[in-house]
């Protein structure tokens, strides 16, 4: 058998694949067949099969198509196939003669349009599931989780805290965050078509699975946790209203915990019922907190009662805004983060829409439309209660009636009330003050018109962000879960029902928010959330800017007002603002996404997805190769790029794996085949190009593919020589194995195969030949092994074996024997020094002879005999005065009957050598 590359390529891709191929040289040679009934032509993908038994066209024999939306979808309407327009192979290829004109298009599982199965039972379409429109989908669900339980029940104190000044920036800072990732998220949206997962779908469709699945966990993770902080607020109202009417179950912090588990139980139960009825108590939480909010506004502009004044109330008043415009820190909690850090949460809401894509009629013009004038409306109500409540409440109250200066006898009045006639000395002196916006939680509903609205706004507020809190956190988990990134969480990825409803996932949540209720503490639920909120939203303006600096045809989002570098200064924000408010926090939330990215870098899930990623790094390849142009060859900076004739690489595994042990991680490795035959070969080679880069991937070898089509071998080796390579990255070194069958084989292949290397001197290359005593090829030993695995549908690359070669093993302290008998540049030398770099032959001793070639066999069976690897400089001969078949005996004389490999080497004769430091 003979070493030379090889052509078996054919024989094996024949193999790939549901269809059969006719081997070349058959009679029916580039005639593909489908196994069934009917003929079919193949084109190397399963999805697209013309069938020859449609009368579209009469007369005009083409397959040709118009464009169809279905032709780029990758989903299938219920009734019939999705299409798949024709191949290029089915285009150019001659048609079967049986008279039958084609068909329009063919359909993606082999059956053609029109044409159905007798025996296939009509079957009623699912149930549409309920989709939502930008309004109701996202507006209203964003403005709902933004107006959460900070805005009634702490925005009133951050004001008191930070003053007006400083709580608009506050305000105005999460604003801009949000609205930068806002555009983020439209853009990333309109980029395709969005399914469900929200922020998960987005993330890991756009950066990838590493980044997206670590983020996916983490947000999930958030708006469980989110659904507590909404529930505990909405506790702590129920408690406060019962003890002012003097009911308490057990203590305060213990009546929080009860009434939350009880109302987040609830809550459970509104989302098992499904998006729609979960849909419609969103609807209705909206109208309460819109009347909340016209009864706020219109008891500000009410002359405050006597009841009222005693609270801090006193209407609008110039001198109280001006009081309260500027800080008045007290407490732990008195700064500026502390106070962003708790009033963060409250603009986390923007992605509530967008985590129920899957539920959405049109995702890519709902999200941007309906989030951007979420966050716009939300923030001016914002802004407006801060400085509304900040002009005409006091920091600090009695709410005592008889602290009226026409009834104290006080003479040293202190406090902004007392230009009002009221005397709140004694408490602030004292800071036993109940009321006033520092101090009484309740400053909203002591204003309002009429108190019960505000309670029921506070409770549409945090019920309603509670809910979609609840809604989204098992909606992003399960498309997590459905994708398989992480083990152990398939359980929950399980939908039911019409709308694919994630009842497991809802149970998770709901265990995670009772955990934290039993917190019971608002002021320490919030900053653990706003920590991995401000996480996705980096991200996600990390993954707006990342796709676009990559400047890939595939992202061209149909919303354009974004721009890059906007989402690049939010994401550092983000990251910025993460360390300022709690920075061990931070380092918590990095480190778990840092361990969730290695874990998926090292499992490398099945996916591709097309991510900027993707692009990217094909952009830094690109860069640097142009780039290598500018720089000049230096002695010091050469490298062994080898091009390897391995033919099909599984089927000559040693040379690929000797020849990956030097290359590996230091230069280019090309593995080459050959294949000679016609038009329908070039097309199975084609085919199985992917197969054989699949092999070379499991088997850990670093090393690309490159397959041509051929007369015959040196023909084809001609064209790897000269075609091979990018710019500075082409080979420069030729390794092929030893041609056993040399005295048995026909003369024109013997004079092909000393050819070969004789046209690797002439364009410059060095020549290495290895030899084995038990021979490289191994293709009857696959071709006999795939004949046994393979099956109807299995994949070429699955049944290929990765058999164990000798170079795959540890050395030992064994020798490696170098023969440097001419000087070639000294290739000869640097090759064993470039394997004792390597853990495998790292303990091999490297010895080096000078003898001359006359007895050189003799020398090497008594000196090499128990060597690791014996490499031996090649002898040139020369082209027209050796004839071929003598220098093959020269060669063959020289590595003859030795058990170790041997390796013979010459280089370009050029210096790959230097002793100098320049």
């Amino acid at each position: 058998m003979s070493e030379a590359p090889g052509m078996d390529a054919a024989a094996l891709s024949a193999r790939s694949g549901k269809y059969t191929v006719s081997p070349v040289g058959s009679e029916k040679e580039s005639k593909f067949h489908f196994d069934g009934g009917d003929k079919y032509y193949y084109n190397g993908d399963v999805n697209s099969v013309a069938s020859t038994r449609s009368e579209a066209f009469s007369g005009y024999n083409t397959l040709d198509t118009p464009p169809n939306y279905q032709f780029y979808s990758n989903t299938e309407v219920h009734g019939r196939s999705r299409k798949a327009r024709p191949s290029l192979f089915q285009l150019h290829s001659i048609l079967q003669e049986d008279g039958l004109a084609p068909p329009l298009y063919e359909e993606a599982n082999g059956i053609p349009h029109g044409d159905s199965s007798e025996d296939e039972e009509e079957t009623e379409p699912p149930v549409e599931p309920t989709r939502f429109g930008w309004v109701q989908g996202v507006m209203v669900r964003c403005m709902l989780n933004i107006w959460g339980v900070i805005l009634y029940l702490r925005l009133p104190w951050i004001t008191a805290q930070a003053g007006i000044g400083l709580t608009w920036i506050i305000i105005l800072l999460s604003s801009c965050i949000t609205g930068i990732t806002g555009l983020s998220t439209s853009a990333i949206a309109t980029n395709g078509k969005v399914k469900g997962g929200g922020t998960y779908f987005l993330i890991s469709r756009s950066l990838g699975p590493e980044l997206g699945g670590s983020i996916g966990l983490i947000f999930a993770f958030a708006n469980a946790v989110a659904v507590a902080m909404h529930t505990v607020g909405f506790a702590e109202t129920v408690q406060v209203l019962m003890q002012e009417n003097g009911a308490m179950m057990v203590d305060r912090l213990n009546d929080i915990r009860i009434i939350g588990v009880i109302t987040v139980t609830c809550l459970l139960a509104i989302s098992l019922a499904g998006m729609e009825w979960e849909s419609k108590a969103q609807v209705l939480f909206f109208l309460v907190i819109m009347v909340s909010f016209a009864s706020y506004i219109v008891g500000t502009i009410i002359p405050a009662t006597p009841q009222k004044q005693s609270k801090g109330f006193f209407s609008y008043k110039a001198d109280i805004f001006a009081a309260n415009f500027v800080p008045g820190w007290r407490g732990a909690e008195g700064s500026f983060f502390s106070m962003f850090s708790i009033f963060f949460p409250s603009a986390t809401g923007i992605l509530a829409g967008a985590n129920i894509s899957g539920d959405l009629k049109d995702p890519a013009v709902a999200i941007p439309r309906g989030t951007l004038l979420a966050i716009f409306w939300t923030t001016m109500s914002y802004l407006i209660i801060c400085v509304t409540i900040g002009s005409c409440v006091v920091r600090d109250a009695s709410g005592n009636l008889n602290d009226s200066l026409a009834i104290s006898n006080s003479t040293s009045c202190v406090g902004l009330a007392c230009r009002y006639d009221w005397d709140f000395s004694e408490c602030i002196n004292n800071r036993t003050c109940t009321y006033g916006i520092i101090n009484y939680y309740q400053s909203m509903s002591m204003v309002s018109a009429f108190g019960p609205l505000i309670t029921a706004g506070i409770f549409g507020a945090t019920l309603s962000s509670a809910l979609a809190c609840l809604v989204s956190a098992p909606k992003v988990f399960q498309c997590l879960c459905k994708d398989n990134l992480y083990p152990g969480i398939g359980f929950f990825g399980k939908g039911y029902g019409k709308n694919d409803e994630p009842i497991r996932g809802y149970l998770l949540a709901y265990i995670i928010a009772v955990c934290f209720i039993l917190i019971a503490e608002l002021n320490t639920i919030a900053p653990i959330i706003s920590n991995f909120f401000l996480c996705s939203y980096a991200l996600i303006n990390f993954s707006c800017f990342h796709a676009s600096v990559t400047n890939s045809p595939g992202w061209r989002p149909s919303f354009r007002y974004y721009s890059k570098w906007t989402s690049l200064v939010g994401a550092i924000v983000s990251v910025v603002i993460m360390f300022l408010l709690t920075w061990w926090a931070a380092l918590i939330a990095i480190g778990i996404i840092l361990f969730l990215l290695a874990y998926v870098l090292y499992k490398k899930p099945n996916v591709n997805w097309g991510s900027s990623v993707q692009a990217s790094s094909y952009n830094m390849a690109l860069s640097h190769s142009v780039g290598l142009n500018h720089i000049e060859d230096h002695i010091k900076n050469y490298r062994p790029q080898c091009l390897v004739l391995s033919g099909p690489p599984s089927s000559r595994p040693a040379m690929v794996d000797f020849v990956s042990t030097f290359t590996k991680n230091l230069s280019l490795m090309m593995c080459g085949n050959v294949v000679t035959g016609g038009p329908s070969t070039a097309a199975t080679e084609a085919a199985c190009s992917s197969s054989h880069v699949t092999w070379l991937n499991k088997r850990q070898v670093k090393s690309f593919y490159r397959g041509v089509v051929a007369d015959d071998l040196r023909s084809g080796v001609q064209m790897l020589l000269q075609a091979t390579g990018l710019g500075r990255i082409k080979p420069n070194v030729l390794v092929l194995g030893f041609k056993k069958n040399w005295r048995k084989d026909r003369p024109c292949c013997l004079e092909n195969y000393i050819g070969i290397i004789h046209d690797a001197f002439d364009l410059q290359f060095g020549v290495c030949i290895l030899r084995m005593k038990e021979g490289l090829d191994m293709s009857s030993t696959i071709l006999t092994f795939c004949a046994i695995s393979v099956t109807v549908d299995t994949d070429i690359s699955d049944t290929i074996p990765q058999l164990r070669t000798v170079f795959q093993s540890r050395q030992g302290k064994k020798t490696i024997d170098v023969y440097w008998l001419s000087d070639d540049g000294g290739l000869t030398l640097l090759l064993p020094y470039l394997l004792t770099r390597k853990k495998r032959w790292g303990r091999c001793k490297v010895r080096v002879f000078s003898l001359r070639q006359i007895r050189l066999n003799e020398i090497l069976l008594d000196y090499s005999r128990d060597a690791a690897l014996i490499i031996t400089t090649m002898p040139v001969g020369r082209r027209g005065a050796c004839p071929s078949a003598l220098y093959m005996a020269w060669l063959d004389i020289l590595s003859c009957d030795l058990r170790p490999p041997v390796l013979l080497v010459r280089g370009n004769q050029e210096n790959v050598l230097t002793f100098y430091c320049q």
